[in-house]
């Protein structure tokens, strides 16, 4: 974690969402076993919901199947990539991100076999990646079309990031998408191969957490406290960064000396960071991921960016 983060979460995180929810709102929240969404698990595990009025029931879904429990009323909210609220919106499952989450810093990335020298060799491979409209799937369109390829010229096995590496380690596939935890696995067995590309060459992977517009609408006290909760964990991890690690790192069955280890590729994001990604950085980014998402045939119109946020809350 960068100097500064516990500062700002204090001062900005506490000063602009004092409000308390109502006590005990319920709320459940959608997300997976990413690094990136872990201090979401600390703020529940280390009783920071409960402590600012919240009811928080965490359920892991896998990103392809998160817009289902939202549009079925299972989830209110959900932690996912940027472009993910983009395709949701897109095709129907209304929800509005309220803040930032984490920024990518090779915590994503591409394995390959050994004798795979760039990604342009991959034409005619396999490559293991999650289903069209998940993080994986638009890495590995964003990362083949820089390097002159398309979907069209791999051939994509439907494997979630942690099957995808668990099985590339075992020799199945030519290529894998994955993410931390997960990529440390081929990390710590170069036998099986190498990462060839991470967000640190494609800085393209960050995440936000949002809520359904009727939840917002309803609970705006709740919202500000989700808020508050997250800036509390991250200071609660620049205070006792130790015992944090062991909270986050026990929900995906990693020592907290190892979740320290996949912490170090992404950067959590306070509340000036978040401020400012929503002021610029996310219009910049969806002025090209959404003609991608066309293009591979994810989407078929592009939403305004205006109706995928929801900043009022901070006013």
């Amino acid at each position: 974690m960068r100097p500064g983060l516990a500062f700002a979460a204090a001062t900005m995180g506490v000063s602009l969402l004092c409000a308390p929810a109502h006590a005990e709102t319920k709320v459940m929240i959608g997300m997976s076993g990413w690094t990136g969404f872990a201090p979401l698990t600390l703020a529940k595990d280390a009783g920071i919901f409960e402590k600012n009025g919240l009811d928080v029931e965490i359920k892991k879904i896998p990103q392809k199947d998160r817009h289902l429990a939202i549009a079925s009323g299972d989830i209110q909210c959900a932690a996912t990539t940027v472009e993910t609220f983009m395709i949701w919106n897109a095709n129907g499952v209304p929800i509005k991100q309220l803040f930032q989450l984490d920024m990518s810093h090779g915590a994503d990335g591409m394995v390959v076999r050994n004798d795979i020298a760039s990604i342009a060799d991959l034409k005619g491979k396999t490559v293991a990646a999650s289903a069209p409209g998940t993080s994986p799937y638009f890495v590995l369109a964003w990362m083949l079309n820089e390097n002159g390829l398309t979907l069209d010229d791999v051939t994509v096995v439907n494997l979630e990031p942690s099957a995808a590496a668990q099985a590339f380690v075992a020799g199945q596939n030519d290529a894998a998408m994955t993410y931390e935890p997960y990529l440390t696995t081929v990390r710590d067995n170069p036998e099986a191969g190498k990462i060839i590309a991470t967000t640190l060459d494609y800085p393209i992977v960050m995440d936000t957490f949002g809520c359904t517009p009727e939840f917002i609408s309803a609970n705006p006290d709740a919202v500000k406290a989700l808020a508050k909760s997250y800036y509390d964990a991250l200071a609660m991890i620049a205070s006792d960064k130790d015992k944090s690690y062991e909270i986050m790192g026990a929900d995906v069955k990693q020592s907290g000396e190892d979740f320290g280890k996949s912490a170090a590729y992404l950067q959590w994001q306070d509340a000036a960071a978040s401020k400012a990604f929503f002021a610029t950085g996310i219009k910049d980014f969806y002025a090209k991921a959404g003609p991608l998402l066309e293009k591979i045939g994810i989407i078929k119109s592009i939403p305004d960016t205006d109706s995928l946020i929801d900043t009022s809350w901070t006013e």
